[in-house]
């Protein structure tokens, strides 16, 4: 089988890893690997980092001992990705990763101002494929949640969008009520 003249490397979680503990990556720059690719996130705005802190502070009202509140905080989720979604809500306490990077989450949340677009299919993609069981989108320009549930394939077979008038119930915490509009800054 003949390769192409020009074929991407593509990077595996180890790899990347071993890069990052080497100092390879230059200081404050934020990256992610998705997919093999080693990508540099945008720099934050005010209102993205002010709705990632509300969103921090929803879940921990709801959500006590016996779970931990990553906020961007790295998920070793497969051999070829390691995103550092906004939020990610995990089962155990911090210690519990102090040697290993949780391999899942039972929610992970996006904040979405200029990323809106990556979020929507290539993370979105990535965290059905690994079984996310629950996904949201903070909209920031439109004002709104959408929220994916029920992973199957690299596709979320439930869709909603909230406004902020709306409520939401987490999947890892039915009968807790969290107001849309506490997410939003």
């Amino acid at each position: 089988m003949a390769r192409a003249a020009h074929t991407p490397h593509l990077w595996s979680r180890s790899e990347y890893e071993r890069m990052a503990e080497a100092g390879i990556f230059e200081p404050g720059v934020r990256m992610e690997l998705i997919d093999g690719e080693i990508l540099e996130t945008a720099p934050q705005g005010t209102r993205h980092f002010t709705a990632i802190r509300l969103i921090e502070d929803a879940l921990r009202a709801i959500f006590g001992d016996g779970w931990d509140i990553r906020t961007q905080g790295p998920l070793a989720i497969d051999d070829r990705s390691e995103p550092e979604p906004d939020v990610a809500l995990v089962r155990g306490a911090p210690r519990d990763f102090r040697d290993a990077h949780p391999d899942s989450a039972s929610l992970v949340v996006e904040v979405a101002d200029t990323s809106l677009g990556f979020d929507r299919l290539r993370k979105k993609r990535l965290y059905a494929r690994t079984g996310i069981q629950e996904y949201w989108i903070v909209d920031l320009g439109a004002g709104q949640l959408e929220i994916y549930r029920r992973p199957e394939g690299d596709d979320y077979a439930e869709k909603r969008i909230l406004s902020s008038g709306d409520q939401i119930s987490p999947l890892a915490a039915p009968d807790s009520r969290l107001a849309v509009s506490n997410l939003l800054p």
